[in-house]
Parts: structure tokens; sequence; C-alpha cells
């Protein structure tokens, strides 16, 4: 009888692991749905299919005047909270995209719930211009793909704390099939005041972590996200050491 005992507990104990270990596996979203949502944060009407882009200042962009930008750029999440995810506390802590906003590194403690409940509210105003499933995709990348950088990224230097230059160049070969080798193909400023893969490594490493983990909003062909290609953040810093190597101009 011990022996049965003993045989149908670990049977229910099993049956109930595999049932959590389903329903954790369910509830974890694809790193497909997390780089769409850091895309979103980018420039959301820019990865939306046919979405314009919206008309004038975002509801909540009166509550600050250190920020003089206008218009559509004040719609991006990026403008309000930075690159490094860290709002006031960051990057945009001080200089010309100073909002005095707090950072969305705190938001990663929500449930995905919670944070589609943040979208709903008007004073936030993500609801009237996107659905809910676009809303999910940026909610799991809040709560699956921030990562704090400040331990990564030397503020002063902004070069990688700890990173392979050598190993950076063996993967930015996928990188280099659009950007070429030099980093210089495209041309992401003006042609009077070029900006290329090398000027975004030095001047913004912070931005470059972020469209190397979840790719370019709208690019054509898309951008390959490294999270969903299996990069580790080691990876992506090992790329930004040896793009910091490449032309500015």
């Amino acid at each position: 009888m011990r022996r049965t005992g003993l045989v149908l507990t670990s049977v229910w104990l099993l049956g109930a692991g595999l049932t959590l270990a389903n329903v954790a596996w369910a509830q974890a979203p694809s790193p497909a749905s997390i780089a769409t949502g850091g895309r979103l944060y980018d420039k959301w009407w820019k990865e939306v299919a046919g979405m314009k882009a919206p008309a004038g200042d975002h509801p909540v962009w009166a509550l600050q005047t250190t920020n003089k930008r206008k218009g559509e750029t004040t719609w991006r999440c990026k403008e309000c909270h930075g690159w490094d995810y860290r709002g006031k506390d960051g990057i945009y802590g001080s200089g010309s995209h100073k909002t005095g906003f707090p950072g969305v590194l705190a938001a990663q403690a929500n449930s995905v719930d919670q944070l589609m409940k943040g979208f709903a509210n008007p004073k936030h105003g993500f609801a009237s211009v996107l659905n809910d499933a676009t809303l999910t995709h940026l909610a799991n990348f809040l709560k699956h793909g921030l990562v704090d950088l400040t331990p990564a990224i030397d503020r002063k230097t902004k070069k990688p704390v700890k990173a392979d230059e050598a190993r950076g160049k063996q993967l930015s070969v996928i990188c280099a099939a659009c950007h070429g080798a030099d980093g210089k193909t495209r041309n992401f400023g003006k042609p009077d005041d070029p900006e290329y893969v090398g000027t975004v490594a030095r001047e913004n490493p912070w931005e470059f972590v972020h469209k190397v983990r979840f790719g370019q909003p709208g690019s054509d062909p898309p951008m390959p996200a490294g999270v969903e290609i299996g990069w580790s953040l080691q990876d992506v810093l090992d790329v930004l050491a040896y793009s910091q190597t490449l032309p500015e101009k």
C-alpha cells in the first residue's frame, strides 16, 4: 500500500508540475512579440502597417517645458522614457531631451494585464490610437524585453564595460549584408550630415543596443532583431564594441 501511495503521489506531483509548466509556457510571449513591442516603443506608427503619424502633441507633453520638440516626436515612448529606459534618471535626465518623466524599468514588476490597463488611461493616450493586439506586444516588451544598461555601458565614455570586439566583428556579418562592411551603405541622416552605424554606436550606444535587439520600425527589408535570432545582451555589446570602430562620417 505504501509503495502504491508513493507511486500515486509521484504521478500527481509530476502531473501538477507539467500543468504548471504548460501554463508558464503558454503565458511566455514569443521573441517576435517582444521585438515588435520594442519597435513600437521606438516609433509605433512606422511599425503598424497603414498607420499615419499622430497629429499634435502627446496629451502629457504639456506637463513638461524642458523638451521643446513638437508633434509626432512627442508620441515616441523613447522620447519620454529614453533609450536606456530610465527617463529622468538616465541619459535623458539632462540636455535637449530632458522631460522629467520617469523611466519604465519599474514596469517589469507589473503583469501584462496591469500594463494593458495603464495603456487605457486617457492621460497616456495610447488606447485611442493602438488596438489591443498591438498594445499587447508593447506590454510584452515592457514586461520581458527591458534590461538595465547602467552596468553594461559606461555613461562617460559611452563604451561597453565588458565586450569582445573581435567576436562582435564575427557576429556583425549579418549586419553587413545591409549596412556594408564599413557600416556606411545606409545613411540614417542627411547627405550633408550623414549618420551611419558607427555614428550611432559612438554617439548613442543605448539607441544602438535597443535597435540591434529589437530592429528598426518600418525598415525595408525588415531589420533582424537580436532577440529573435537568439542574441544575448552580451552578443549585442560585442557588436557595439566592434561598431564603435567603424567610421562616423
